[in-house]
């Protein structure tokens, strides 16, 4: 992993911690060279390094919560979706369960 990588995946993991006053502001671009970290969805939480849950609400502060906004401008990071794990800086796992959502580091 280069040290860009490192980089990216400490920050989208700072971005799922406490510290913050709310969720983790999260955009969604379609260009790769646009985004701060790729991103792999996984199927199973055993592969990823966060839980996320994704809410409707900007003011929800728990670890591993992204709340996505329309705007890059708003956004603490902008990410790409990937359909290949080898691509990825961090793998995620949707819960359904805000409870369950952390990241590992």
């Amino acid at each position: 992993m280069s040290l860009r990588s490192i980089f990216l995946v400490s920050m989208m993991l700072n971005a799922c911690m406490h510290t913050y006053a709310s969720a983790a502001q999260i955009f969604i671009t379609n260009y790769p060279s646009e985004a701060t970290a790729k991103v792999f969805i996984t199927k199973y939480p055993s592969e990823a390094n966060c839980i996320v849950y994704d809410t409707q609400y900007s003011s929800d502060n728990e670890p591993g919560v992204w709340f996505y906004t329309k705007y890059k401008s708003d956004a603490r990071a902008v990410i790409y979706y990937t359909q290949y794990k080898s691509e990825a800086d961090l793998i995620v796992y949707f819960t359904k369960y805000k409870s369950d959502a952390r990241c590992r580091f």
